[in-house]
């Protein structure tokens, strides 16, 4: 075995239609779950899908997706991080008092922040693979620990007010003017565009299977709709929000590095099977420390995006259901649990089920009770239909 047999090959509709027999049902569950919640929440309340509440809706996925693109790092190794959240809320505390208490540059902050949470995950990495310590049990204990250092560091007075008109509380509310967001858009559209077509021509030079010239035309077609659709609705309103940029890059960044680099391939190696990819050579150690190091790193950077939303971290920060909803929104977005399987916009259609769900109850003023155990059925539903796919695929 070597790493490339990790990589998925491109496939035509009629083998897709052939994957979604034998269960590998990819997005299309997610995509379903959308328009029906859309359908459902549209028709109970017009405000739902006015550009005012879609735009919130793109404001409040950002830091909870951001997140929980982190945790997908560590559930491709079948793996799991319970820490994200606490690490999340530390990290902004630490930038906070850094950049507000200190008096430090914020940027030089933010930096500083980042860096903590790269330790973190570093410190758990470690004692996942050098001291055969469960990831359960590290992260919980990271869980707990790193909650108790952030009400330490805040001290008496539990919270720290960030300047609603400096850098950090800026991020929440800069807008791009429409030029530039279609700009986004076009040149999105092109880089997919020439990615697919360089891709379809290497393919074939090399003697590859490739998808019909029509089915690669439909899929950026599909891509141009969808992010225009999105700009002509934002734009109706205050406009693209800067944080769900940042929140789309990373996104797209990663799964460029988890499809298209050596270290991607073997992050699927790893979660698929861990003793093949050791006899294969890869450093399975190094692949899983670097996992839980990015898992960290994001979810300090997700603290962040959520303490300029909120200009300000308290108690608490990064607590609450924060952990739970990041979690959920990989496994909503098809990210197994197994490991092995999954993509970084697992991430970013995740949140966007479990955010709607949310937006759509507080709008019709359900019980958070009721928001719980349906939040809660859509993720033993996304976990039965994984494992139903993992059963399906199995020889």
């Amino acid at each position: 075995m070597n790493a490339a047999t990790v990589t998925r090959k491109p496939y035509t509709p009629k083998e897709a239609i052939e994957r979604l027999r034998h269960g590998d049902l990819g997005a299309w569950p997610v995509v379903g779950a959308l328009i029906a919640i859309a359908v459902v929440f549209g028709s109970l309340n017009e405000h739902f899908l006015s550009p005012e509440n879609l735009t919130n809706l793109a404001l409040q996925m950002a830091a909870t997706g951001t997140i929980s693109l982190g945790i997908i790092m560590v559930l491709l190794l079948g793996e799991i991080d319970l820490s994200a959240g606490s690490v999340s809320g530390l990290c902004a505390v630490v930038m906070a008092i850094l950049s507000v208490r200190q008096g430090w540059n914020p940027i030089l902050a933010i930096v500083v922040a980042l860096a903590a949470g790269a330790l973190v995950g570093l410190l758990h990495g470690i004692m996942f693979t050098r001291l055969r310590m469960p990831s359960f049990v590290v992260t919980l204990a990271g869980l707990i620990g790193w909650q108790g250092l952030l009400l330490y560091l805040l001290g008496e007075g539990g919270i720290v007010n960030l300047p609603f008109d400096g850098f950090v509380a800026k991020l929440s509310d800069t807008w791009l003017p429409p030029w530039l967001a279609w700009f986004i858009v076009a040149l999105l559209v092109l880089v997919s565009g020439g990615s697919s077509l360089i891709n379809r021509r290497l393919r074939l030079a090399a003697e590859l299977p490739v998808p019909p010239a029509w089915w690669t035309a439909v899929k950026i077609g599909g891509l141009t709709v969808v992010l225009a659709g999105a700009v002509l609705v934002m734009s109706a309103d205050r406009g693209v929000p800067l944080l769900l940029v940042i929140f789309g890059t990373l996104v797209v960044a990663f799964d460029l590095v988890l499809r298209h680099t050596a270290f991607g391939r073997w992050m699927y190696a790893v979660g698929g099977n861990v003793e093949a990819a050791r006899r294969a050579g890869i450093s399975v150690t190094r692949i899983r420390v670097l996992a839980f190091v990015l898992s960290s790193t994001l979810a300090a950077f997700g603290g962040i995006l959520s303490a300029s939303r909120l200009s300000a971290v308290n108690q608490g920060s990064g607590g609450s259901d924060i952990l739970l909803m990041a979690i959920a929104a990989a496994v909503i977005g098809g990210t197994s649990l197994f490991g092995g399987r999954g993509r970084t916009y697992a991430a970013l259609l995740g949140i966007l089920v479990i955010q709607s769900i949310t937006n759509g109850m507080y709008l019709l003023s359900v019980d958070s009770s009721v928001r719980y155990m349906v939040t809660a059925a859509v993720l033993a539903l996304a976990v039965a239909i994984d494992s139903l796919a993992r059963r399906g695929s199995t020889p």
